[in-house]
């Protein structure tokens, strides 16, 4: 995955989010300790973060301090959302495929970054959505491509978007186990022992 795959999931998060500017964003998310602004606010951070640590190497070793408001107003909410994932992927797209960066899942590429990023941006509006009641529904070869490289042991099944958030825990599949506790494969596929990783 590339930067054009997080300009994609941008786009279709401030898509849906826009025509609902003028709702209260102060609402909850069920089940999760966010707010619609909340958690909008920290699907752009992740996007931040992800681009600082894949210039910065292997090692957890700088100090940022890098955030988004909480309290901003919607609209400036989506505004740092795009602009944090143009950020993201202008990185992506400007180192080589072998360049490495921290995450706690394991040092991770540009194609792994820029799958977190989607990843983070695609299930965090859904949550979101949740918050306000809504239902968002991306673009489900999008989500195929998030989930066969973060999430190698799930097959896709019928709608990838919905596996994926099966494998967030977000939602129940039939005959599944529910999942928590979950843990992407960030480093590169070629290192992936072919096994689901040890939750925890």
């Amino acid at each position: 995955m590339r930067g054009d795959e997080i300009r994609a999931a941008a786009e279709a998060a401030l898509s849906f989010l826009h025509p609902h500017v003028a709702r209260d964003w102060s609402a909850a998310v069920p089940g999760l300790d966010f707010t619609v602004a909340s958690v909008v606010a920290h699907a752009g951070e992740v996007s931040l973060w992800y681009a600082v640590d894949l210039v910065g190497g292997t090692a957890d070793d700088a100090v940022f301090e890098i955030g988004i408001r909480r309290d901003a107003e919607p609209a400036a909410l989506l505004k740092s959302l795009r602009n944090a994932a143009h950020l993201c992927a202008t990185t992506v797209d400007g180192l080589p495929a072998t360049a490495r960066g921290f995450h706690p899942s394991g040092a991770s590429d540009p194609s792994g970054f820029a799958a977190m990023a989607c990843d983070e941006i695609l299930v965090h509006t859904h949550d979101a959505a949740a918050g306000l009641g809504e239902d968002f529904q991306p673009d489900r070869d999008l989500a195929r491509a998030v989930l066969a490289r973060l999430f190698p042991w799930h097959e896709p099944g019928a709608d990838a978007w919905a596996t994926l958030l099966w494998a967030h825990g977000r939602l129940d599949l039939p005959h599944a186990p529910h999942q928590h506790d979950w843990r992407w494969h960030s480093a590169p596929l070629a290192e992936w022992d072919g096994k689901p990783p040890r939750r925890g």
